[in-house]
């Protein structure tokens, strides 16, 4: 139970990161890809159905933490207070600003709606990089380039979303703000994804290698227009990258704590598997749905 609640919780942080990613990349992007209203409209209309729902993931991840492994929630949200604090005051002020958009009239209201937005996506995008790249090495420059690289790959994630999402205008210059973040984003992944799998088992090699790969891939693939595979190509980096943290996290998920140590009784595991197979299946069965329904590209007009 112990090992299948960690990669159970693995799962959830890994769809989070792969979805808010995106999320993360668009609102850093606003004002790069936007040239009118218009186009901040079509821009923002990308996530408006979604960035919501994806947050869930990370609601049910820090959940499914607290129950099954409380001493490694306790932890790691007390060890990493400021940052964690730094990145909800981000998602709060993000919410708020995607929200209020809409609702307000003066340009200086929405300009602060549009502030509220990119805030709120660079500071979770970074942090989340930094906070796990100081769990794996414990070093200033870990951190830091854990941040770059979270950062740079959610641009780029989000930059590919925008480009697979839209027409004209904001298309092509998502493709050109792609290309110029994968510029970014590749030289870090090289000097980060080495020297993780270092720690953790065999395994966690091939998921570095894919994730160098899927990245690579991807920008060839946006150089080449097909911001589909170009998509999947992302999402893929970002899986295996999280596969890769969390494979090395799995013998120590904190220095001095084992698995094991972390864990609830076996009883609550129980409880919890139960609970587990009636809701994990419907909350990925309503996101297909709504990423079903909003399948289609968002043209300048809307509104």
């Amino acid at each position: 139970m112990t090992t299948f609640w960690f990669i159970v919780i693995a799962f959830l942080w890994t769809g989070y990161f792969v979805l808010e990613g995106f999320d993360f990349g668009v609102g850093a992007l606003l004002p790069l890809l936007s040239r009118s209203e218009a186009d901040r409209r079509q821009v923002l209309g990308t996530i408006g159905p979604v960035w919501d729902g994806n947050e869930v993931w990370l609601i049910t991840a820090i959940g499914a933490m607290f129950a099954a492994f409380p001493a490694w929630y306790s932890g790691l949200l007390s060890s990493f207070y400021l940052p964690v604090f730094l990145v909800i005051t981000g998602l709060i002020l993000r919410g708020v600003g995607l929200e209020w958009r809409g609702k307000v009239h003066s340009r200086r209201e929405v300009a602060l709606c549009d502030a509220g937005i990119v805030t709120g996506s660079v500071l979770p995008a970074f942090l989340w990089g930094a906070i796990f790249g100081n769990l794996l090495f414990g070093t200033a420059l870990a951190t830091m380039l854990g941040g770059a690289l979270s950062l740079s790959v959610a641009v780029l994630h989000g930059a590919v979303f925008v480009a697979l999402k839209t027409t004209g205008g904001v298309r092509a210059r998502a493709r050109r703000a792609a290309l110029l973040a994968a510029a970014g984003a590749l030289p870090v992944a090289l000097a980060v994804l080495p020297s993780v799998p270092g720690m953790g088992p065999m395994w966690t090699l091939g998921t570095a290698l894919l994730a160098a790969a899927a990245l690579a891939a991807g920008v060839t693939l946006v150089w080449g227009r097909r911001e589909g595979w170009a998509f999947v190509a992302t999402a893929t980096a970002i899986a295996a990258t999280t596969a890769t943290v969390f494979g090395v996290l799995w013998s120590a998920p904190l220095p001095g704590l084992t698995l094991a140590e972390a864990a609830s009784a076996p009883y609550t595991l129980t409880v919890l598997t139960w609970i587990g197979l009636f809701a994990l299946p419907g909350v990925i069965a309503y996101q297909a749905w709504t990423y079903w329904v909003f399948r289609k590209r968002l043209t300048a007009q809307v509104s």
